[in-house]
């Protein structure tokens, strides 16, 4: 007896979900568990050879393939260019998921070079505005649009040394805060993700002295994930954190 669901069983059936970052850690899984979940990939990252992986890992275990878009989000034109090729192929993005993001470096604030302090703002918030305004309309043309965006508790604790990684992300925060308020007459939702420490190559070089067995496995935030795609959240932008959810007191209302 084959007890595979059919594809018009899998919960995201006929969505269309962009994941961005998706070539490796939590964007990948992501990518692979949502495109398990029955949606249609649209994955995003710098390596083509990361991409191109990830949609053979999705056709062994789907037997449909991803649309990959290589692209770097510290040239943020490329995502209103995005925007345009999934209006004009889909109509429509179901699901956004905002996994893209680097570290920088862990350094005193006096010490940050410009250059580098340009970059990880353009990746990690510019990146984030150029998304939301070219997915916005993209959104709103779902019947109910997600939007996750993976953030981090650093945020709320500014830590010596985290500057540049923890403004970025906190101006991440409060700009998906801001623009999920601005949704409230609409069927678009955003939610905001605290992965915690997980075993990513991310973590390894802002902790390279931790034992990454101790760390959960990014593969284990893949049903949270199918879960908020199709969860029902109030506003302001519900935040959501991987270790509470997993102990069953989580999940969005």
């Amino acid at each position: 007896m084959n007890d595979t669901p059919s594809p018009t069983a899998l919960p995201l059936s006929g969505k269309i979900a962009l994941v961005t970052g998706a070539s490796r850690g939590i964007g990948r899984a992501t990518a692979l568990a949502l495109a398990k979940a029955g949606a249609h990939i649209i994955a995003t990252a710098r390596t083509q050879g990361g991409l191109e992986s990830l949609d053979d890992e999705i056709k062994a275990a789907t037997g449909q393939s991803a649309t990959l878009v290589p692209m770097d989000l510290a040239e943020p034109d490329g995502l209103d260019q995005l925007g345009l090729a999934i209006f004009q192929r889909f109509g429509r993005l179901d699901i956004l998921v905002h996994c893209g993001a680097v570290l920088g470096a862990i350094t005193p604030v006096s010490h940050i070079e410009p250059a580098l302090w340009d970059r990880v703002m353009t990746i990690n918030a510019t990146a984030t505005f150029r998304l939301i305004r070219s997915m916005e309309p993209l959104l709103k043309a779902a019947p109910t649009g997600r939007a996750i965006f993976v953030t981090t508790g650093r945020v709320a604790r500014p830590k010596a040394f985290w500057g540049v990684y923890g403004v970025s992300k906190a101006a991440m925060e409060h700009l998906v805060r801001t623009w999920a308020d601005e949704m409230e007459s609409t069927s678009v939702r955003a939610i905001l993700v605290d992965p915690n420490a997980m075993r990513t190559k991310m973590r390894a070089e802002a902790m390279p002295g931790e034992d990454p067995s101790t760390l959960p496995d990014p593969s284990e935030i893949g049903p949270m994930m199918v879960e908020l795609a199709q969860s029902h959240p109030g506003l302001p932008a519900t935040n959501v954190v991987f270790s509470a959810w997993r102990q069953g007191s989580g999940s969005p209302a």
